[in-house]
Parts: C-alpha cells; structure tokens; sequence
C-alpha cells in the first residue's frame, strides 16, 4: 500500500466504533480509496493520449562577421555573448524535450515558450509513437507560452479544459508530462496556493502551486481536476525544494492561445509606467500602508499615463474600483484591458486620494512579433539589444543593437550588414532596443530606405553609414 494510502486509511478510519453503531449510509474506507484510485486511473487513461512529447533541435549560427572564425567574435564581445550565440554544438547532442498537451482535434498543441525557444526544428511524438514535424504558431513569452500544429490523417486525441477560477486550495491535483524524457508519467497531489507571483519565470505571473510531483521534462504538460480537464499548463519549479511545482492557469492560457491562432501574437493594454512594490520603507514616505498599491517610478514619454496626467511617484491603489495591492496585479489587469478602452484609477499623490481616467493604449512589443519579424524577414537580418558592458567596451555610450543574422541575397545583405555589426542610428536617430529597430523598418514603404550608421567592431573597430532599402513589390 502506498503512503498516500495509508494516510488516507488512518484519516478516514478515525476512531473504531462498533459495526452496529455505523450509520449504514456512511462508505467503507476501503470503497472510498477504490473510489479516489479509480479516479485517477480513469484520468490517466482518459487524458494520457492527448499529452505528447516535444522534441527540439535548436538553431546553430554557422561562421562569424565576415565570414571568420566564431572565436573572432568573443574577443569582441566577451565570452557570454559568444556562448549564446556564435559557439558551435553537435547537431545530434542539441535535442531537448519537454510536454505538451493537444486541446483541438485538428491538431493545436498548448506547450511552454521555453520548451521550444530558439528551436530549428519540432518533432511532437504521440502516446502512439507516431512522430510529426510541428509548425509554430506563435509564442509568448510574457507567459512563457507557446502554440504548437501538426497536420495528422485523422482527428487527434483531446484534452478538455476547465475552469482555473474555480480552483481552491486544498483539492486533487494531477499532472502528466514526460519528466527525464519518461513518457507520460502521472503524478498526483494537491493545489498547494493560487495566484502565485514574484516566481521569476515569465512578466505576468499568476501561478498555480502543486505538490503533484514536476521535474524538468513535464514543462508544458497539463495539470488537471479529478474531472480530467486541464485546469493548468506546467511550467516551473523551486530546483532547491520538494513538492513546489507551478502552472500556469489554463484560462490565462485559453486567452494567449486563442490570440495566437487568431493573429499570431497577442494585444495586451498598456499604461506606459515602470512601477514598483510599495516596501515599508516606501510606504512611510508617501503616507500609504505596505503592499497598498503600486509605485509610479517612471512615465514614458508619450504613454498613454503621462497624457492623462500621471507623474512619478504616484501611487496606484485602486483600478476599475478594485484594490491594487502589488505590481503583478497590476500588470496582469492593465494587460487584460482592450486598447481604447478607459479605465478608472484612483491614485495617492501627496498623501491625497485622486480619481485618474486613463486611455489604455497597446503595449509594444519587447520582441519581434510574428508580423514584425515577418518585416524582419523582408530585410534579412535580425539583431539583440547591446549589452551595456559590451557597450562600454566599445566606447558607444548611446549603444545600440547588435546584429546576429544575415541571410544570404537580402536587402540587408546588399547594404553591406555583416553579423556583428552595432547599429547604432536610424536615420540619425539612436537606436536602443530591438523592438524600436523592428518597428521603423516595418514602418518602411516598399522601395523606400533608411539610413543607418553601423560600428564595425571587427578590423580595429570603424564607424560608416549604410543604405538599408526596402526591396519594390513585384
């Protein structure tokens, strides 16, 4: 007998009394453990084929700027860069694996951003054995989620999902993955805590705590009710714990998911603030109590906050009429809101109580989206924001972004652009981060160009100005 049903037996047992004086509705111990064990095995027989393993081969860059060797780069930019993105692995050693759950027949598969990140090439592997190349739909990592599709002859097996808000503290929790690459492994526990934040994997975090036993491998696998639906998709765990697993709520991720099959990314609202917990400290300064709302630290120019006139070192305390308490819910309520929409806030400035309408605009990405890295694509190359150590090393205090691919005949290829380059202006305008980058070439009109000025830090280091031209449409 297991331990969990020992357990069970002890606490259900209670104290002995006399077969006469049970009551004759009152179930046996053992007809209530047969109960609850034929639960879980109706679950794992039931959910088991709709859960598959995810496997991926990640990208590889081949060669460094100007076709040198890769070792060229890290004298430039460090080890670290050169590490994640110029060093050479064997292409058979690079496989990964992580779960999946399928939740629509034609093929659709929920699966963690982390699991198939960075990759060449997905390989889905159902309970069958039958392997499929997968197409990724799109991702998200704000949740650290991903949208996978596989082309099958027959409709697929299918998990049905449920209803996350429902969840409480406390009831049955089961979940099925592939840990350590042992397929369609079921565990089984309890729904620890909801609304878990501050875990550090992903920007909105909301997470569900289970005991269910997760370990690396069940990333993306389902976490269900004794319903057998989904009620979370498995995402991380306390490495230095036992028994602390997270998931992510599955009608958080029903939202994602229907976003990306619909468009490829997803809109969220968008305030246009950096916000911070209120501490203690922090609190006796701006006469509010701890964990009572959220910090304004900055407004960005041209956000939607500064036109409605929010200022730094406001603090947030109620939105829509309902309490604020600390970043995480913020962002997530912001986040849910459709851009154009207005919302109610109700601030605290100088120790005073203020209502604040606010336009909610959408928030930029912080990586290409599909349509963006579509525009990308037009021009051939792709970039990553600039270390500011690498920055430093190379005398560009503005820095700029680095460029990490050019494919062969692109427009940017034509321009002159080599891997490694520092595009540090647009248009004698700096340039800081990729999604700024992304966002003015996507902004280009067929035929027309933009002129950047490149730092070569190859050769010696030299600057230049470069023609970047997007190619006519037939």
């Amino acid at each position: 007998m297991t331990v969990l049903a020992c357990v069970l037996l002890i606490l259900l047992a209670g104290v002995p009394v006399q077969a006469e004086e049970r009551p004759a509705s009152r179930p046996e111990p053992h007809a209530i453990l047969r109960a609850l064990e034929d639960a879980f095995t109706a679950v794992a027989d039931r959910v088991t084929p709709a859960v598959v393993n995810v496997s991926t081969v990640p990208k590889r860059p081949t060669g460094g700027p100007h076709g040198e060797s890769p070792e060229r780069f890290r004298e430039f930019f460090g080890e670290e860069f050169y590490e994640r993105y110029f060093k050479r692995r064997p292409r058979d050693d690079a496989r990964a694996s992580g779960s999946g759950v399928i939740v629509d027949p034609k093929g659709y598969i929920l699966t963690n951003n982390h699991v198939i990140e960075n990759a060449d090439e997905i390989i889905v592997r159902l309970s069958d054995s039958r392997k499929f190349p997968a197409r990724l739909i799109g991702h998200d990592p704000k949740t650290d989620l991903a949208v996978l599709k596989i082309e099958a002859p027959a409709p697929l097996p299918t998990a049905e999902l449920g209803d996350s808000d429902r969840l409480r503290v406390g009831q049955w929790a089961i979940a099925i993955g592939n840990p350590f690459g042992l397929d369609r492994t079921v565990t089984v526990g309890i729904i620890s805590a909801t609304a878990r934040t501050h875990v550090g994997v992903a920007t909105y975090e909301n997470f569900i705590q289970t005991d269910a036993s997760i370990n690396p491998g069940n990333s993306g696998g389902p976490l269900l009710n004794l319903d057998g639906r989904v009620v979370g998709i498995n995402t991380a765990i306390v490495a230095s714990g036992q028994g602390i697993g997270f998931s992510i709520p599955i009608n958080q991720a029903r939202d994602v998911m229907r976003q990306l099959i619909a468009q490829g990314r997803v809109v969220r609202g968008w305030l246009g603030i950096v916000i911070q917990d209120v501490t203690d400290e922090l609190a006796q300064t701006f006469g509010v109590r701890e964990r009572q709302g959220v910090l304004v630290a900055d407004v960005m120019k041209g956000g939607p906050a500064e036109a409605a006139g929010l200022r730094p070192g406001d603090i947030v305390v109620e939105l829509g009429g309902d309490t604020i308490r600390e970043v995480p819910e913020l962002q997530r309520r912001v986040a849910a809101v459709a851009p154009g929409q207005t919302v109610a806030l109700t601030i605290v400035r100088d120790r005073r109580r203020l209502p604040v309408s606010v336009e909610v605009g959408e928030m930029p990405t912080e990586e290409p989206a599909q349509a963006a890295v579509r525009g990308a694509d037009e021009f051939g190359l792709t970039v990553e924001p600039l270390p500011a150590d690498h920055a430093l090393r190379l005398d560009l205090p503005a820095g700029g972004v680095v460029v990490t691919t050019v494919s062969p005949g692109s427009a940017a290829e034509k321009a002159g652009l080599r891997r490694g380059d520092v595009i540090v202006e647009l248009n004698r305008r700096p340039v800081t981060d990729a999604p700024a980058f992304y966002g003015a070439l996507a902004a280009l009109r067929p035929g027309e160009s933009t002129l950047l000025y490149v730092h070569r830090p190859a050769g010696g280091g030299r600057n230049e100005y470069v023609v970047l031209e997007r190619t006519k449409q037939p």
